[in-house]
This record gives structure tokens, C-alpha cells and sequence, in this order.
């Protein structure tokens, strides 16, 4: 991966997303992604591979206490 990649806020966050039956799916953040610099694309850093349920690319945000 680039420097870039590396140095700059990720613009979304990779989540493996688990559906539960009759509850709220069971999210966890596996990796993140930064748009290309032509806006054309991604890089994504995924941290763990899941074998079940599906990956959701979220817009990143700062986590509010």
C-alpha cells in the first residue's frame, strides 16, 4: 500500500455484519478503506476475513461518548 493510504483518516470503515434471527444484526469492524485520489475507487485494509454473513463499507465517523 501507498504512504497515503497509510498517513490519511480512513473515509469509511469495513464491517462484517452477522444476521441474527429476530434481533439486530451483530456488527464488528474488521478493516477500513481510503478513496483513490481521482475519487475512482478504494484501497481497503481488511484486518480479518469473514467466513460468514457479508462485509457493509460504512462512511467513517469520530465515535461520540
Amino acid at each position: 500500500m501507498s504512504d497515503t493510504t497509510n498517513t490519511k483518516t480512513p473515509s469509511h470503515t469495513a464491517y462484517q455484519v452477522r444476521d441474527r434471527e429476530g434481533k439486530k444484526g451483530f456488527w464488528t469492524r474488521i478493516g477500513s478503506a481510503w478513496p483513490h485520489a481521482d475519487g475512482n475507487g478504494f484501497n481497503i485494509q481488511i484486518d480479518a476475513v469473514p467466513l460468514d454473513g457479508r462485509i457493509v463499507l460504512r462512511v467513517a465517523t469520530e465515535k461520540k461518548d
